[in-house]
């Protein structure tokens, strides 16, 4: 009975003491979540991250094909202008330690003549490699009360109420506030970098869409303590004990700058400090150099991963958050000639398209130097990868909390350099701890932040330490040279192969999982260079990892199946792919109702390429339902390096498994216009709700996996099959689908797409068309003037491109007005947003009209006080009379409630209303009830004249300062692989069976007997990860899934069991009957025991 009390005493305690472990950090309020920083405050603070970039007037960087001095590099300028015309010009000094000492590889040339010519002078230079307009990069951090949030927050709160009561599967929608700091707070005290996105959409994860996760719609949960120290969540102590510290290692911190004499780092280890902004200051003015510094590298206090590592700063970015792209190449420049090891970029924008600064992060990453760069912080939305950890060469991090859950602010993939016609890739890589952080104060002292500018130098920190170790393997072990294996790709590798997979999580939120340092260590202990594919297989049945791919099935005659699979190459800087890649079906999976087309990079540079492959669905498979399976293999040849004589090669391959059902019905297939979609970058393409006036650049692709996902999963959930078309419309069998879609399109459209799309409607194709605002005028409003660059920045479209979509539908007497409303109203029972759209200004009399009463929101702009309109025609329905069997056609004025972007009330019953009338002609009462109506006369709207929109087009160019249409492209045309089908049986898990080469090292490795016990476990799993052999093998090291979840059901049941127990010896002592014991053997008891005397 002692046990049994201790065990109920421990039972009485122990939740008390889980209160005091877990209430401090969260109060939970239904919809809205709080974290508590413990500090004594009055008034709270969260900080908004807005990023822009702009172009500065006339001025233009000149890149080089190689580097030169300045003087010569003026003289290459002086030749190529002297006989151009131009008369004013000069190079624009640049002041920081790399312009005077070193050779460059660029210019800032300002021209001041208007006219082109100097710009095609340069261009035809032989030493000049590109020309490309100077960039301004601002990034503020707004600093604003929580209370005056908290009206917004309630607003938001009371909306989502609404939804909840309108959309069952909304019930898991959360509004998360991270970080209330207060003005007097100095220890521990939590803050947040949030993007400007607006908070008022719904979640977009996976439990409440799609699938149905239980871990996703749990309310409540107890939450685990948040740690003091980062490097104790990722054990980092092990290494520190194993004594790698980061000795040696050069670290590169790319940010605001930090102070000399900061006491948190060890005295000589800051190596050298340099400023390339305009400012005549080293140290940090923000904070935000100085506590990623501090995850790295500190000693006291909030420890850093790699104490003893050699620090490097560049203060890139001003006090007042602003920098250029030279500031950045003069210091990417100076980072190759210091032979940085690691370099971390907890900084990022849209912009993949600012050719110079990509080029010198490929030239860096080249040059062996180990980018680990920041996924962004515009989550949830999918499509908002920042640059550069969106490229193949760098590392990019997501953020997770404490409670391994993806953080609300990390960005998703896909990236979307891709688009229109292929499809986006694998991206964050790997994510790590983001939220609430501890690091390094301005002053001394710790704060906590969040955000994926934090979780990037968690892994920057691991890397150094797992940098170190490589190293000091090559002194323990002298006869085995490992100095060779460590470079961006093989880093990489490593850490996707050790990375844990968040369980219910898909790949375009967790990449290859979270950061393991301990498993990373093991496998780059015995790494062998290879190369190696991101992801390591495709299988298309695996929810909820591989969505989309897994939410819908494939068909005979559906659209080819764009997978974009990464290959890493640590092998070598360069390669290629030896031959062709070779398709493989499993004769006894039915390998063979796959065709496969492969589209691949001809040269692997830097350490990377990509393998497109494209699936399709044979004919003798129409009617078939099943899974499919095969592998390719392909082979990946690098150079010799050192004393090899021979090429180094891998040879890859990579399983595929598909689900194949029947094709359709016509009826049942929507067919996605993406080829006449833009966004920024390239061009100035504005949001598609003029009330976003703080996020005003369209650039998160328009793709239903991005933006549009919601819509898409609502369309999946329906039963309807959603193609993407990347091509014109001349591109595409209208007989095989039942609905082209048109959401937001901003391109012009070649004529023979018009004539084309007129003729399939006749033959029974529906075209449904969402739009947006156009109106010249206010895009003239809208533009912006930059006072530090003096530029204007004009829109080349509105939200939508109406003119040219006039034009696409003038043939069935449709079109659109130039006019911009706002507005709620009510369709029947459902509440509706109209934010920023056009109306119909023109349609058959036959059709069917809905109308409502709507602000002016064009008035509004550009007069500044409001004015409504009644009878504003926001939808309309048409039945097509050319033939007999002739299509339908629905036009609606407003895309925003389908967009995630700024999304306040969707309308998917509208959505799923007009496709009940465009595929199988039911109207709806509340439409068949409207009244007729006739439309009065109006002016349609023109394109605006002087638009750069031909910069960017497919569709038009530039000719003789006019904009004329293109030549019509020649449809895709895929040439799909020889199989070579083999008897072979495919495993159950694809995920189970990747596995990175590896080499046997005889030698111990050196560690403590205090983590002996430690890495006993990881040691076990790690001669299961890593195959040991001659033989080639596939990709990836087996990926652990992170199974934390499973620990709080383990506590219940032991708790249940410990409940049973009790029980149970509570009624066997009650039922036993007691016995009395003469009151001299007990008083005899009492004072000798129950000691039987010895003899």
């Amino acid at each position: 009975m002692r046990d049994v009390t201790l065990l109920f005493s421990v039972w009485t305690w122990l939740p008390a003491l889980l209160v005091v472990v877990y209430v401090p950090y969260v109060v939970l309020d239904s919809d809205l979540l709080y974290v508590q920083d413990g500090c004594n405050q009055t008034d709270s603070y969260k900080v908004k991250v807005e990023y822009s970039s702009t172009l500065i007037d006339h001025e233009y960087i000149v890149s080089y094909n190689g580097y030169y001095k300045a003087m010569t590099r003026k003289r290459y300028l002086n030749a190529a202008l002297h006989d151009s015309g131009v008369i004013s010009w000069k190079i624009i000094p640049r002041d920081n330690p790399a312009y005077e000492n070193y050779p460059s590889d660029f210019d800032i040339v300002k021209l001041n003549d208007i006219n082109r010519a100097g710009l095609d002078a340069l261009k035809n230079h032989p030493v000049v490699k590109r020309i490309t307009p100077h960039k301004r990069v601002t990034r503020s951090l707004n600093v604003v009360k929580e209370e005056e949030e908290k009206s917004k927050l309630k607003y938001t709160k009371q909306k989502s109420e609404r939804k909840l009561k309108n959309k069952d599967r909304l019930q898991s929608q959360k509004k998360e506030v991270v970080g209330q700091r207060g003005k007097d707070c100095n220890e521990s005290c939590s803050q947040t970098f949030y993007s400007s996105r607006s908070h008022d959409r719904k979640s977009l994860s996976l439990g409440a869409t799609y699938w149905h996760s239980p871990v996703r719609h749990k309310s409540r949960r107890l939450l685990r303590a948040v740690p003091k120290q980062i490097v104790s969540a990722v054990q980092a102590e092990i290494l520190w004990n194993m004594g790698f510290t980061g000795v040696g290692v050069k670290v590169a911190i790319f940010d605001t700058g930090l102070s000399e004499d900061h006491h948190h780092f060890k005295k000589g280890r800051i190596k050298d400090r340099t400023n390339w902004t305009n400012e005549k200051t080293l140290d940090d003015g923000l904070g935000h150099g100085t506590f990623v510094a501090g995850v790295i590298a500190s000693h006291r206090e909030c420890l850093g991963f790699a104490p003893d590592a050699d620090i490097h700063v560049y203060r890139v970015f001003t006090n007042n958050q602003v920098s250029y792209t030279s500031w950045f190449l003069d210091a990417f420049n100076y980072a190759i000639l210091k032979k940085i090891n690691v370099l971390n970029l907890s900084i990022g924008g849209p912009d993949f398209m600012d050719h110079p600064f990509v080029d010198k992060v490929w030239e860096l990453t080249a040059n062996k130097v180990i980018m680990i760069s920041a996924i962004g912080n515009d989550g949830p939305l999918y499509g908002t990868l920042n640059n550069p950890a969106d490229q193949m060469d760098v590392i990019g991090v997501g953020g997770i909390n404490f409670e391994n859950q993806i953080a609300r602010f990390s960005s998703r993939g896909m990236t979307t350099w891709e688009l229109p016609m292929g499809y986006g890739r694998v991206k964050p890589d790997i994510v790590t701890y983001g939220s609430a952080v501890r690091g390094s104060a301005l002053k001394g002292g710790c704060r906590s932040l969040s955000g994926t500018s934090v979780a990037s130098p968690v892994v920057a920190g691991a890397v150094t330490l797992l940098y170190r170790q490589v190293l000091d393997i090559h002194v323990i072990n002298a006869v085995l040279d490992r100095s060779h294996v460590i470079n961006p790709a093989s880093m990489k590798q490593a850490l996707m192969a050790s990375a844990r997979r968040l369980p219910d999580v898909n790949m375009f939120e967790q990449g290859h999982g979270k950061l393991d340092l301990i498993r990373a260590y093991q496998t780059l202990r015995t790494y062998k260079p290879q190369a190696s594919l991101s992801p390591s297989y495709i299988d298309l049945t695996e929810c909820p990892y591989m969505w989309p791919y897994c939410s819908q099935p494939s068909y005979y005659g559906m659209m080819p199946l764009v997978i974009n699979v990464t290959i890493l190459n640590g092998m070598g800087v360069t390669g290629k792919i030896v031959d062709k890649p070779l398709w493989e079906p499993y004769i006894p999976h039915h390998g063979n109702h796959l065709d496969v087309a492969f589209s691949y990079s001809s040269l692997l540079w830097p350490w990377s390429g990509f393998l497109a492959v494209s699936l399709s669905v044979t004919k003798n498979a129409a009617s078939w339902e099943g899974i499919a399976q095969g592998q390719i293999t392909l082979t990946i040849e690098s150079p010799p390096e050192g004393d090899e004589t021979e090429p180094r090669r891998t040879i890859l391959k990579l399983p595929v498994k598909a689900r194949i059902i029947p094709t359709p019905p016509k009826s049942k297939r929507i067919l996605w216009d993406q080829y006449h979609n833009l966004r920024y970058p390239p061009g100035y393409f504005p949001r598609d709700n003029l009330r976003m006036k703080n996020d005003p650049l369209d650039w998160n692709g328009d793709h239903v996996h991005t933006n549009f996902k919601d819509m898409y999963q609502h369309l999946r959930s329906a039963g309807y099959f959603v193609e993407v078309l990347g091509a014109p419309f001349t591109c595409f069998d209208a007989s095989q689908y039942g609905t082209l879609f048109m959401v937001d399109a901003e391109e012009e459209y070649f004529p023979e797409e018009v004539t084309k799309l007129k003729r399939d409607i006749d033959n029974g194709l529906s075209l449904v068309v969402f739009a947006d605002w156009y109106n010249v005028t206010v895009m003239k409003k809208v533009k912006f003037y930059d006072e530090n660059t003096r530029q204007w920045w004009m829109p080349d479209t509105g939200g939508a491109n109406i003119p040219a979509i006039n034009d696409l539908i003038s043939p069935l007497g449709m079109a659109f007005s130039d006019e911009v409303f706002e507005g709620d109203f009510s369709m029947g029972d459902h509440d509706m947003y109209y934010a920023s759209g056009t109306s119909i200004a023109k349609f058959p009399e036959e059709g069917v009209l809905v109308t409502q009463t709507l602000k002016d929101q064009g008035y509004e702009v550009l007069k500044g006080n409001s004015i409504t309109k009644e009878n504003v025609a926001v939808l309309g329905l048409y039945q097509t009379i050319a033939k007999s069997g002739a299509g339908r056609v629905a036009l609606y004025g407003d895309s925003n409630c389908l967009d995630n972007s700024h999304m306040q009330k969707d309308c998917y019953w509208l959505l799923s209303a007009i496709l009940e009338y465009t595929a199988y002609n039911n109207l709806i009462q509340l439409f068949s009830d409207q009244n007729k109506i006739i439309l009065p006369p109006a002016e349609l709207p023109v394109r605006m004249e002087g638009n750069h929109l031909h910069r960017y087009s497919k569709v038009i160019e530039g000719h003789l300062g006019k904009p004329r249409s293109r030549t019509l492209p020649s449809c895709p045309h895929l040439v799909y692989a020889q199989a070579h089908p083999i008897n072979k049986s495919a495993p159950f898990n694809l995920f189970q069976q990747q596995k990175l080469l590896s080499v046997g090292l005889e030698e111990s490795v050196r560690v403590n007997h205090q983590d002996s016990a430690a890495l006993r476990d990881d040691s076990l799993l790690h001669q299961d990860m890593l195959g040991v052999g001659p033989e080639p093998h596939g990709a990836a090291a087996v990926q652990e899934v992170d199974s934390n979840n499973f620990f709080p059901v383990l506590a219940f049941l032991a708790t249940g069991l410990v409940l049973l127990f009790i029980l149970n010896q509570y009624y066997r002592t009650r039922s036993k009957p007691k016995r009395k014991r003469p009151r001299l053997k007990k008083l005899h008891q009492i004072i000798y025991g129950n000691k039987i005397p010895g003899v």
